[in-house]
C-alpha cells in the first residue's frame, strides 16, 4: 500500500512537472490558475404588483327555495329538471278548482252587497229630498245616511274578498321568482302540499356568482396598514380585481372584483371571510365549485428582479453571489418574493448598484477574485419553457367501442 501511494504521487509530480515544462497552466479557478469568468449584470428594476392567493368556493348571488302560496294537490309539473328557468315562468299548476268556487262565491256576496248600497243610496237621497221639505226629521236623515254609509262599507269589504280569493286562484300557477338554473321537482302530480311549508323546488342565480373565501388575521392586518398608507385601498370600498383558476386549470382564467369583507375576525380559526363576484354568462361555473383565487395585493412599485438561477441556496439562507469594486466575490442574503416572467422578485438584501452574478455562478467562492464580463439581465422569452396544458381532465374510468 505505502508503494503504491508513493507511485502515484511520483506520477503526479512528473504530470506536473511535464504541464509546466510544456507551458500549459492550471485550469481557471484551480489553484494556481486564473480566476474563473462570470458575467455580472445590476438588478432589473421593473414596476411590480402583489398577488396573494386563496382557496374558495363559488356561491350562488341569490338561492330561493321555492313553496307554495296555497295548500292543495299538484295538478301539473311545468319545467324539466335542472333546467334555466327565468323570472316569472311557471313551474307548478296546483289544482284550483277549489278556489275558483270560493272565489264566485265571494262575487256572489260582492254583488249583493252592491245591490244592499244601491238601495241605502236611493233611500239616502229620498230622505234628503224630504228633508228639504220638513216631510221627515233630523234624526231619519241622519239614520238613512248612516245605513248608506254601512252598505258602502260592506260593499268594499266584499269587492276586497273578491281580490283576495282571486289571488289564490292566481297562486295555484306557481312561477320561478329568479332567474336562474332549476334544481329537480320533489314532488310529482297527485302530491298535497302545503302552503308555506313543502318545498317545491330550488333556483339559483349563476350570473353573476360569488366566490367567497377566508382570510389570515395577517393579510387583513397588511390590507388595512397599506390602505392607511394609500398604496392599495382597501376592497371594503374599491372593487379591487381578482383572478380565479378552477381546480382542473393551471392559468388564471376568470376575472372578477370585490365586492364584501366581513365585519368580525372569527376567534375559532382567526380568519376574516371576504367575497368576491364574478360574471357569468354561461353558467359554466356553478354553486359549490372548488378555486384558487389571487387578489390584489399591494399597489404598484419599483421591485428588483434577478434571474432565478442567481440565487443560491446556503443551508436554510437563500444568497445571491455579487462582485465588489475589487473584482472579489461576495454574498448577500436576500429575501425573495414571488416569480415574475420567469424572474425572481428580491425584497430585501440587494442594492440597484450591486453587480450580481448571473452568469457562472457554480465557479464563483465568495472571497475569491473573478474575471469580469457585463452583461445584462433579460426575461425568458415567453413560450420557451415547457408549456403545461390549460386544463387537467382526469382520467376515464373505462372505454367501450363506438357504434358506427
Amino acid at each position: 500500500m505505502v508503494r503504491t501511494f508513493a507511485s502515484v504521487l511520483a506520477l503526479v509530480l512528473l504530470a506536473a512537472c511535464g504541464a509546466k515544462e510544456d507551458g500549459q497552466s492550471p485550469p481557471p479557478g484551480a489553484p494556481g490558475g486564473p480566476p474563473p469568468q462570470v458575467t455580472v449584470a445590476n438588478p432589473l428594476i421593473k414596476p411590480i404588483v402583489d398577488w396573494d392567493e386563496y382557496t374558495g368556493r363559488f356561491e350562488a348571488v341569490e338561492t330561493s327555495e321555492v313553496r307554495p302560496r296555497v295548500s292543495g294537490q299538484i295538478q301539473r309539473v311545468a319545467f324539466r329538471d335542472g333546467e334555466f328557468a327565468r323570472a316569472g315562468d311557471l313551474l307548478f299548476v296546483i289544482d284550483p278548482r277549489p278556489f275558483e268556487a270560493i272565489v264566485a262565491q265571494a262575487r256572489a256576496d260582492a254583488q249583493r252587497l252592491r245591490a244592499a248600497a244601491s238601495v241605502a243610496q236611493t233611500s239616502f237621497a229620498r230622505t234628503k229630498t224630504l228633508l228639504d221639505a220638513d216631510a221627515v226629521s233630523k234624526e231619519e236623515y241622519e239614520q238613512a245616511q248612516a245605513a248608506l254609509l254601512q252598505a258602502q262599507a260592506a260593499l268594499a269589504a266584499g269587492e276586497a274578498n273578491v281580490r283576495a280569493k282571486a289571488l289564490d286562484v292566481d297562486f295555484t300557477r306557481v312561477r320561478a321568482p329568479i332567474s336562474g338554473r332549476m334544481s329537480d321537482a320533489r314532488l310529482d302530480v297527485g302530491n298535497f302540499v302545503t302552503a308555506g311549508q313543502t318545498v317545491l323546488t330550488t333556483v339559483v342565480k349563476l350570473d353573476p356568482i360569488y366566490f367567497t373565501f377566508d382570510g389570515s388575521e395577517a393579510v387583513y392586518l397588511k390590507y388595512q396598514r397599506a390602505n392607511r398608507a394609500g398604496t392599495r385601498p382597501s376592497s371594503r370600498v374599491a372593487p379591487n380585481p381578482v383572478d380565479i383558476r378552477l381546480g382542473d386549470e393551471t392559468e388564471y382564467r376568470w376575472r372578477g372584483k370585490m365586492n364584501f369583507v366581513d365585519n368580525t375576525i372569527t376567534q375559532d380559526s382567526g380568519t376574516i371571510r371576504g367575497r368576491a363576484e364574478v360574471r357569468n354568462p354561461d353558467g359554466f361555473l356553478t354553486p359549490g365549485l372548488f378555486g384558487h383565487m389571487r387578489l390584489l395585493g399591494s399597489g404598484a412599485y419599483d421591485g428588483m428582479l434577478i434571474p432565478e438561477d442567481s440565487v443560491v441556496t446556503d443551508q436554510t439562507r437563500k444568497v445571491a453571489l455579487v462582485v465588489g469594486p475589487d473584482n472579489k466575490v461576495s454574498q448577500r442574503v436576500v429575501e425573495l418574493g414571488p416569480l415574475v416572467d420567469g424572474l425572481r422578485v428580491v425584497r430585501s438584501g440587494l442594492k440597484r448598484t450591486d453587480r450580481i452574478i448571473i452568469a457562472g455562478v457554480q465557479r464563483a467562492r465568495p472571497g475569491t477574485p473573478v474575471t469580469v464580463r457585463v452583461g445584462r439581465i433579460v426575461p425568458p422569452s415567453p413560450g420557451t419553457g415547457p408549456q403545461p396544458p390549460a386544463i387537467i381532465e382526469p382520467p376515464a374510468t373505462s372505454a367501450t367501442i363506438a357504434a358506427r
